[in-house]
């Protein structure tokens, strides 16, 4: 089954509001097995309402509203409906006395304009709301289609969807088994990945290959769905170990876990330590190491040095060598990641200096141009270059961030082996 969902409101064509509904929707509507094709936000408009049903209609055998039933004149789904079904409004005497009983019970009289709440299409089941005032609709059509609708806030929607509609839907679905299968990778861009793994994921409908990227961070997540869990798990493991293996060490996590979590675990599970020094990054390197539950086992902690002179005083930095090689550069990167391992007594450094933008830069090094030193245990310090696109500063810190990471964990992969 096909599913289209359509979210009501005009305040949602705004900046100021999310379409929430339908992220909650589609995740429980895929663990059912049913796929959704197409979301959209429409106005408080019938005319366009009622065309955005009629073409859902066309894409998907369910369609799914969400807000537009409350008691003022612009909430008009139910009216929608009904112009695009052909179903009648029909008063429900029984749903009316119900909303006065509530208001009665809160102390309140009714409005006129709530009676509007308890007209139903012609065919259709009501599904209660005792989180709010307006009652969903399931109505199933001749050809099989069937259209839900739900009400807007997310505290009604939810409760209905999980007591009312997804109940029903389960009655009138097969039974499927699902399996998925998550990769995160770095060290590549999103266009790279693709044209890698294409060629392999394209030969299979089922699983279903979806590709996720940002900020270096990318995501393949593989959905396979079976008449047994067992079925749908070697799906999912066939095409799984044919994109491992062109992926390789490009793979740093297989449940989900972040970088920074797979970081930690490593050096969690080496018995060793690591400091940060950050300049462009400003702590957001820490911040993402400190955010690891357990992290203070391996994270000792890092030092923030903007400026040249604190990079001087807190990491030992050559004042002569930022005169010679300027705060962006290779041998920087270097003395701060020096620094910071021999002032923290930590086994590790990393250090990261570089120009974010907008402005900075120079013809040798442009903006987006970003320096990442690693201090270990054994060996000289490791120097890498990175250019990032430029324009977006915190895309760039978040990239350098991340190249960091990788680089690191890199490390500590080299020698466990």
């Amino acid at each position: 089954m096909n599913a289209v969902i359509i979210a009501v409101g005009s305040e949602m064509l705004t900046p100021t509001r999310v379409d929430t509904n339908s992220l909650f929707l589609t995740e429980k509507l895929n663990l059912l097995g049913v796929e959704v094709v197409q979301k959209m936000v429409v106005g408080d408009q019938k005319k366009h309402l009622e065309a955005a049903i009629r073409n859902g209609g066309e894409l998907a055998q369910l369609i799914i509203l969400t807000g537009g039933l409350g008691p003022t004149e612009d909430d008009l789904t139910r009216e929608a409906v009904s112009a695009a079904t052909g179903r009648a409004l029909t008063y429900d005497r029984s749903l009316a006395e119900a909303l006065e009983a509530r208001f009665a019970a809160m102390g309140r009289k009714m409005a006129e304009i709530n009676r509007k709440q308890a007209y139903v299409l012609q065919g259709a089941e009501v599904m209660q709301n005792p989180h709010g005032t307006a009652p969903g609709q399931w109505l199933r059509l001749p050809d099989q289609q069937i259209l839900v609708l739900l009400p807007g806030p997310p505290g009604e929607m939810k409760p209905m969807a999980e007591a009312e509609f997804f109940p029903r839907l389960e009655r009138i679905l097969p039974p499927l088994a699902l399996s998925t299968l998550t990769f995160r990778l770095t060290g590549m861009g999103e266009s790279d990945l693709d044209q890698l793994i294409a060629p392999v994921y394209k030969q299979y409908e089922n699983p279903v290959t979806t590709i996720l990227a940002k900020a270096g961070d990318l995501t393949v997540h593989l959905r396979a769905q079976a008449k047994t869990k067992q079925e749908a798990e070697a799906r999912t493991a066939e095409l799984g170990g044919k994109i491992e293996a062109l992926l390789g060490q490009r793979i740093y996590s297989r449940d989900g876990s972040p970088l920074e979590a797979v970081v930690i675990e490593k050096l969690v599970a080496r018995g060793e330590t690591l400091a940060v020094a950050e300049s462009l990054t400003a702590g957001m390197l820490g911040a993402r190491l400190g955010g690891v539950a357990g992290a203070s086992k391996a994270f000792l902690g890092g030092i923030i040095a903007y400026r040249g002179l604190q990079k001087e005083m807190l990491l030992g930095v050559a004042g002569k060598a930022i005169a010679e090689h300027t705060e962006v550069s290779e041998e920087i990167a270097r003395q701060m990641a020096v620094g910071a391992r021999q002032r923290t007594g930590a086994d590790w450094a990393l250090s990261l200096t570089g120009y974010a933008g907008p402005e900075g830069g120079t013809e040798a090094n442009p903006v987006g141009t970003v320096f990442i030193g690693l201090a270990g245990p054994a060996g000289p310090v490791r120097v890498s270059r990175f250019r990032y696109p430029a324009g977006d500063r915190d895309r760039v810190r978040s990239f350098a961030v991340h190249s960091a990471l990788n680089l690191l964990r890199l490390a500590l992969l080299k020698g466990e082996s």
